[in-house]
Parts: structure tokens; sequence; C-alpha cells
């Protein structure tokens, strides 16, 4: 039976409504406490800067209380922020609650086990059956006041301060918070490594997270880092799990610049492993096969997962690789951390700058990457691409077209009700046309 909570990241909706109704979250609260009871400890919980967050950490409190299982609350935190306390405290579990990049009216519930990973799809459904059997709809259920636990967020910067083997002295960043859960943490994080910093995006109001800033509006930070003569730049969506960069030239390096740059310094340091099978990355579908054959001339090779960070760590593991992430921003440094962290991602970065003395677009410069068009498309339903026959036809079509020299991803979001597209090839033209074509069959099959 398919998980109905559950999507790719945690469960997420609009606050307020089903699955993040009141009844619901206290229910999610009441089953993970029953989970947290039978793992002897206590759970921690974080928010980002949406105006959803307070209620719902004090609903999901209420229901880890009734089971009688111990909160700890950190406040405004980074999801890996809070992956990092629940791995190194006295927790048998860690709940982040926040959207990521989605708009504030949307919010979500992350969960952490006392490892750091987020629970295995096993888990979930077990969680899953638990909910629905203690979700009750008659009347409003209670919350929790909670306070912040003072020094939680500081145990998590001194950790990453901790991993940075050089200082960032001189280095001229522009950071962009997103108005999310980095405001109050990048900034001091890195004038106190040495870095001056230009810093937007810092004065969240409950409603402006992701609005036209952070990891996924890019504009504003081009402009800043070219104007301002910065050395780069890094912007961060609302939980700061992930980030993106951009060069001193006002040029965007994603996830995929990033995983290559970084792949190349751990090569050289001896620390790009693969259980022994030579060194690997992981990456998902979503990667550009620019980088891929970036990485097949360092002699690394990179294997694909499904869209998920979460899916990219199960495959390191299984693996025992260091390195992996998504396009998106998404970084995995799995020597540090059990999760995408925007802020571990960003010292590894700017720690490879100072230590070869290069910026990001020469870091950058040999990854050619191909014309690739993403495209979203608003669905009704999600129904199964298999049973959509013109959907099919233009995919078929479109193989016929590229002859081998591109790829083709056409899948649902685990997060959100839409259909992505994605073409890659050679001409941009190409891609342009086949990708358009594909989401227009899908737009007159579920829009």
């Amino acid at each position: 039976m398919p998980r109905q909570l559950f999507g790719t990241d945690g469960i997420r909706g609009v606050a307020g409504e089903y699955p993040l109704d009141p009844s619901t979250v206290h229910a999610v609260g009441a089953a993970l406490g029953e989970w947290a009871r039978h793992h002897s400890g206590a759970v921690v919980l974080g928010t980002d800067t949406r105006e959803s967050g307070p209620w719902i950490a004090g609903t999901l409190a209420a229901g880890l209380a009734a089971s009688q299982v111990d909160v700890h609350f950190a406040g405004v935190i980074t999801t890996p922020g809070v992956a990092w306390l629940t791995r190194r405290g006295p927790f048998s579990a860690g709940v982040m609650i926040s959207a990521s990049h989605n708009p504030y009216q949307d919010n979500g519930i992350k969960i952490f086990d006392h490892s750091g990973y987020k629970l295995p799809d096993e888990e979930e459904h077990a969680l899953e059956e638990e909910i629905f059997r203690l979700r009750n709809e008659s009347g409003e259920p209670p919350r929790l006041p909670l306070a912040v636990e003072e020094n939680l967020d500081a145990r998590y910067l001194n950790y990453l301060a901790s991993t940075l083997d050089v200082t960032l002295d001189g280095l001229h960043l522009v950071v962009d918070c997103g108005h999310g859960a980095a405001s109050c943490l990048a900034p001091p994080l890195l004038r106190r490594l040495g870095a001056r910093v230009d810093a937007v995006g810092c004065s969240p109001d409950g409603r402006n997270i992701n609005s036209g800033c952070g990891a996924l509006h890019l504009d504003l930070l081009c402009r800043m880092v070219t104007e301002r003569g910065a050395d780069a730049g890094v912007a961060f969506d609302g939980d700061a799990d992930r980030a993106m960069f951009v060069s001193r030239s006002g040029r965007v390096v994603d996830g995929d610049g990033m995983m290559l740059l970084c792949a190349r310094h751990l090569l050289a340091a001896g620390k790009l492993s693969g259980n022994g099978a030579g060194p690997v990355v992981v990456a998902t579908v979503m990667s550009n096969l620019g980088l891929e054959k970036a990485l097949e001339r360092q002699g690394i090779r990179m294997l694909r997962t499904g869209v998920g960070d979460k899916y990219v760590l199960e495959e390191m593991r299984r693996c025992g690789a260091t390195l992996g992430g998504e396009q998106s921003g998404h970084v995995i440094f799995h020597e540090y951390a059990t999760t995408g962290d925007g802020l571990l991602t960003a010292l590894r970065v700017f720690e490879v700058m100072r230590q070869s003395g290069r910026g990001l677009d020469e870091l950058t410069a040999d990854l050619d990457v191909y014309p690739q068009r993403l495209l979203n498309v608003r669905v009704r339903h999600k129904k199964p691409l298999e049973e959509l026959p013109s959907v099919q036809r233009e995919i078929r079509a479109a193989e016929q077209t590229l002859a081998g020299n591109g790829r083709i991803l056409v899948r649902f979001s685990g997060t959100e009700p839409l259909a992505r597209v994605m073409v890659e090839g050679l001409d941009l033209a190409t891609v342009d046309y086949l990708a358009e074509r594909i989401a227009a069959a899908l737009r007159a099959e579920l829009a």
C-alpha cells in the first residue's frame, strides 16, 4: 500500500489544511511519541521562519507530551541543524517544521531518527498507520507552549566552524538567506570565520520566506555580486538544506558545479571513496550529462538515483560514497553530515576557493553544460504515466529525435501537485521544442 502522508521529503501541504490540519499534526506528535518512548529518548524540534511554524510546533509537541516524551525546542534553525542535534544529543528523534523552498502558505514535517537520517520508507509507512489510528477530528487539539532552549543552535554552528581547515579572511561574500532559517545563522558564522559579508534576505516576517529571494531566485544575488565586486555569492532556501552559488562574473554555479569542484578536491586529498571500487559521486537523474562526462575525465564514476536527497543518501550509504547531491543545491558530505546542508556546503566550497587560490569561474570552467529545459505542469491529479497515451507518444518521438544524444525525464513531484518535464540534448532549440511538446500533452491529459 503506498504511503498517503509522507512524500519524498516528509509530510507537506498547506498549513491548516489536511494533512497539516491541527488534528493530523497532533496525531503525528502522538504517533512519534509512541515510537520515541520505545527508543528511550526525548525529541528535539526546530522550525523555519513561516508564520505557521509556532502553532504546528506547539500542536505536535502536545502530541509528544501526551505520550510522556520530553520535548526540546531549538526555535528557528536549519533542517540539517536539527539532524545534527538529533545525532549528537540525547534524542531518539528530531523534527523539522519546514516546507523548504515552498511559499509561506505551505509547511511540512520532516522526521529524523537518532542516527540523524530521515526515516526509511517502511518506518514512515508504519508511522502513518498509527497516525490514522490516533487522528481525531472532533474538537481542537491542545498546543504546548514552547520556550527556545538556548545554545542548541550555537552547538551546531560551533560544529560547522570546527570542520573548516582554513580561515575565510579577506573573502568578500554576498549572502542571501531567503528570509528563512539561515537568516540568523549564516552571516554571523561566515563573519566569525573571517569573511566580509554583505547579507540580504535576513528580515523574515513570517510571510516573505523564499519570496523573490534565496536559492530559487538568484537575480538579486547575481546583480549584487557583480556590482560589489564580491568574490562569490551564496543563497539558501527556506530551511537551508540547499545552497546555490554565484561566481565573481555573475554566473550561477548549481549543485552540479559544486559536486565537480568538491569531487576534484576530495580526490586530490584521497577522500573520495566508493567501497573499494574507485572514486564515486552519487547524483540524481536531474544532474546534467556534462557533469557525468567531466567526472569521467577525472576517473570518477557517477551513479544516478531518483530525485530526492533522501535517495541520494541511501545510495551513498550503500556504495560507501563520501560525496553526493542534487543539481538543485542539496549536497551531502557524508564525512560531516547525514543530510544536505547548505551552510556546510558553503564552507566546503569556500574552503576549496581559499586552498586553491581560484574562484568559482576557474574551478568549474571545464563543466560543459548540455542544454537542459525543465518545465513544471500543474495537475489536478497524478495518474501513472504509462496510462497517458499521448504523453507516451511524445516521449517516444522525443527519444527518436535525440537519437541517444540526450536524456528525457518525466515524473511527478513528491511534494507538490506538479508534473515535471526535463529534456537534455545537444541543441537548445530542439530541447525547448521537445520539452514543450511533452508538457502540452501532460496539460491536455491532466491539467
